[in-house]
């Protein structure tokens, strides 16, 4: 017999095959539970009672300037120019920009004042957002590991420095499935800087990817031009009939060869099909803002008529909230301000500041913030010391990347409003109460939607993987309401 006449055979007979035809009745329940911890103890699903039901996460990519936004250090005024003392920096490293150069102390030339019943205090350039004060938990004291972009995205997204890994979203469908068959669990919008004339670093589809778990969970990545979604539309000539029919004939060959090979990603390959015929009438009614009223179209601002905009994007993100999208990103480019700072700063704070408080009031009006937890970071902060700097002209200057402490937010969910928590120094170089890791944010968002981040795991090259991964992380249980 020819290796390729008997290769059919050996398909067969394959290790998979052999366990799967072994594993009946009592037996399966044991092999499978001996085989897979997973299974076994930590089946996907709530580990206890939640208060989210899903996440809106808004990623500022490029890392906003905390200091001229959220940290407010008046005490920095009557120090600017002058170096940073090395009692605070304490040898801590640096970027390749930075090294060897002045690290002389710039204030912000933003007004900050008390906001709302609670008095958490904000920038001028977020009039709007700062409204919403008294819904807002601001976490001061935030900190991570990687000084560079790609790395800290990275692992803000997936938890790990490291390409390779599960992202945030693709962990919440695999641990909590899907809440509407006829939309993707997991999915990603983008936008940018509103004069595009800034350093603009790409996105790359690993922040959004499964790593090893299985590719139904991947995130899906809305277009702003042409079909939302890659393919959406049929071919000429092919109508939804013929489409329908061609689907059925796929999925027929593709089960027989499941039935014969055990390989699971040829069921991801089938659902993923079904989903895009699907999807193909749920989508465009998703991104139909017609529907919308001009009243909450002018809540969002005067981008949401602009396809691609972060206040469409907005929009979008609410009206996928009602339809019980499990976890939505919006990625906003262009907030890594190296030079000109006061300048790219006001219109980046422009061109989110109206969009975040329009989706904030229109999912409080729907009922929606209750049980949307909606987040608000970038990979890491910037320096209190300047970059490119004439200490004269305070609307020439620029801050180097800081992932020793940096402000995120929290709003809905089951999160305290109106409150600051943990605290930097008076320089905002150094955190001194209360520190918060990416890891224990990573932990404290699966908490509001009922996960034990310890609990949901998957085995892969004999590890127990996690979003957290093998470190301590710890939900801060004082932010929650």
């Amino acid at each position: 017999m020819s290796m390729k006449s008997f290769q059919p055979f050996c398909d067969v007979l394959n290790r998979r095959q052999f366990i799967k035809n072994a594993s009946i009745g009592l037996g399966t329940a044991a092999l499978t539970g001996s085989m897979n911890p997973l299974i076994a103890s930590t089946q996907p699903g709530l580990h206890f009672p939640a208060k989210a039901k899903r996440v809106i996460f808004l990623f500022m990519a490029g890392a906003p300037s905390q200091l001229d936004l959220f940290d407010y250090k008046p005490g920095l005024e009557k120090l600017h120019g002058q170096a940073l003392p090395k009692s605070i920096s304490q040898g801590q490293r640096v970027t390749t920009m930075t090294r060897g150069k002045k690290q002389e102390i710039c204030a912000s030339i933003f007004k900050f004042a008390p906001q709302g019943q609670s008095g958490l205090v904000m920038s001028e350039l977020l009039p709007n957002l700062s409204k919403h004060a008294d819904d807002i938990c601001m976490i001061k004291s935030t900190h991570t590991e990687a000084i560079n972009h790609d790395p800290a995205k990275t692992f803000f997204c997936t938890g790990s420095e490291m390409p390779g890994k599960a992202s945030m979203g693709s962990w919440l469908s695999y641990g909590l499935g899907s809440m509407n068959k006829d939309l993707p669990d997991f999915v990603v919008l983008s936008s940018a800087f509103w004069s595009g004339k800034v350093n603009v670093q790409a996105l790359y589809s690993r922040l959004w990817g499964t790593g090893y778990l299985p590719g139904r969970h991947q995130g899906i990545a809305f277009q702003s031009v042409g079909d939302p979604v890659l393919f959406l539309s049929n071919p000429k000539g092919v109508d939804r009939k013929a489409r329908h029919k061609m689907l059925d004939f796929v999925a027929k060959v593709n089960a027989e060869q499941e039935t014969i090979t055990g390989d699971p990603e040829i069921g991801t390959s089938i659902a993923q099909q079904e989903m895009a015929f699907r999807m193909q009438t749920s989508v465009p009614e998703l991104t139909d803002l017609k529907q919308e009223s001009q009243t909450t179209l002018d809540m969002y601002g005067p981008g949401v008529g602009k396809s691609g905009s972060f206040a469409r994007n907005c929009l979008l993100a609410r009206r996928m909230a009602e339809r019980d999208v499990r976890f939505i990103q919006l990625f906003h480019r262009g907030w890594d301000h190296h030079t000109r700072l006061p300048a790219n700063l006001r219109g980046q704070a422009n061109d989110v500041d109206q969009p975040i408080s329009g989706l904030l009031t229109d999912l409080k009006q729907r009922g929606l913030l209750d049980d949307t937890l909606v987040v608000f970071a970038g990979e890491f902060g910037r320096t209190t010391y300047a970059q490119n700097m004439d200490v004269g002209d305070r609307e020439n200057y620029g801050r180097d990347h800081h992932p020793r402490c940096f402000t995120t937010w929290m709003a809905g969910g089951g999160i305290k409003g109106g409150m600051s928590y943990g605290q930097t120094d008076d320089f905002c170089y150094n955190v001194v109460q209360d520190p918060v890791h990416v890891r224990d944010l990573h932990a404290t968002m699966f908490h509001q939607l009922g996960i034990d981040h310890n609990k949901l795991i998957f085995p892969f090259q004999g590890l127990d993987q996690r979003l957290t991964g093998v470190e301590k992380a710890t939900v801060i249980r004082d932010i929650l309401a």
